[in-house]
């Protein structure tokens, strides 16, 4: 009876999760020139070098040691932290904080041409920090950091996995149509041309 109830459960909840529209993500796509890669930062101690590192070796990427010349690069060109004040208390002392997190990166195949032209992910969450417990709110503020790291190297990956499904099958305009598809400015702006 309880092996029946098992299957009749897990049946309920493949449908639940198929009605509401919800789907795996596809593995990520790395492009098929892209080659050996190697992941550059400014900062020879970046934690989001280390991240994108890890992930596009789990991705089946392979990683060119430092120095190695006619690879491809990741090039993590600024990393940006700002902490700003979004709401004070009745002394006017800070309690609330927006953190945030802004990359510029681009990827460049071998040859020197760019796969992901120069852009800029940014990313924010809002935090507490009470003025009278100082020690509480920077602990918080260090997981938020260490949360947008991982989410910015998500973000870059899932932009590296959009260029790449975008080189392998080319988009064309509908039939009939005389606008043409956006074009991504360097900011991620769309545009047209």
């Amino acid at each position: 009876m309880s092996r029946s109830l098992a299957r009749a459960s897990i049946l309920l909840l493949s449908l639940a999760l198929a009605a509401c529209g919800f789907q795996l993500r596809d593995a990520l796509t790395l492009p098929t020139d892209l080659g050996a890669v190697r992941v550059e930062a400014t900062d020879p101690y970046s934690a989001l070098q280390q991240a994108l590192s890890l992930s596009l070796e789990r991705a089946g990427a392979t990683l060119a040691a430092e120095g190695t010349q006619g690879v491809s690069r990741l090039q993590i060109l600024t990393e940006q932290w700002a902490s700003t004040p979004i709401a004070v208390d009745e002394l006017g002392r800070a309690q609330e904080f927006s953190l945030r997190y802004a990359v510029v990166f681009k990827l460049a195949r071998a040859d020197g041409s760019d796969l992901v032209p120069q852009q800029v992910v940014e990313l924010s969450r809002d935090y507490v920090s009470l003025p009278e417990n100082s020690t509480g709110s920077e602990s918080e503020r260090e997981i938020l950091a260490r949360e947008l790291q991982r989410e910015m190297a998500a973000s870059i990956l899932r932009r590296i996995d959009a260029a790449a499904r975008a080189t392998s099958t080319p988009a064309t305009p509908a039939a009939g149509s005389d606008s043409a598809l956006p074009v991504v400015a360097p900011t991620g702006t769309p545009t047209r041309p």
